[in-house]
């Protein structure tokens, strides 16, 4: 059984920062694209960031462009997202995600909540 759970969520201040990890068990993700996604109270999910397998390529939302950033150590099958310059409109659910093949992220963590108050 594949599962990706996250930690590092939290209640910070705006401009504050948090660090985002996601541990995969059940499954290497060493060649496959991992990323992560987010969901605010009464909105879709949206996109956050992504990586390819070796991290030589990243993705991110033009939100959270220049303030976050995706990581990973395949040794730990794990992914990170550094999150910097916290705003409140960064309040959300956020889920790491795993691709099972190109282009279909199938494997869903059970999400992290993070706060950001003004």
């Amino acid at each position: 059984q594949v599962q990706l759970v996250e930690s590092g969520g939290g209640s910070v201040q705006a401009g504050g920062s948090l660090r985002l990890s996601c541990a995969a068990a059940g499954r290497t993700f060493s060649n496959s694209f991992m990323g992560w996604f987010r969901q605010a109270p009464g909105k879709e999910r949206e996109f956050v960031a992504s990586i390819n397998w070796n991290g030589e390529r990243t993705y991110y939302a033009d939100s959270v462009k220049g303030r976050f950033t995706i990581s990973r150590d395949n040794a730990k099958n794990t992914v990170y997202l550094q999150m910097n310059s916290l705003k409140p409109e960064d309040t959300a659910v956020y889920y790491c995600v795993g691709e099972s093949r190109k282009g279909v992220y199938e494997y869903w963590g059970q999400g992290t909540q993070v706060t950001v108050s003004s």
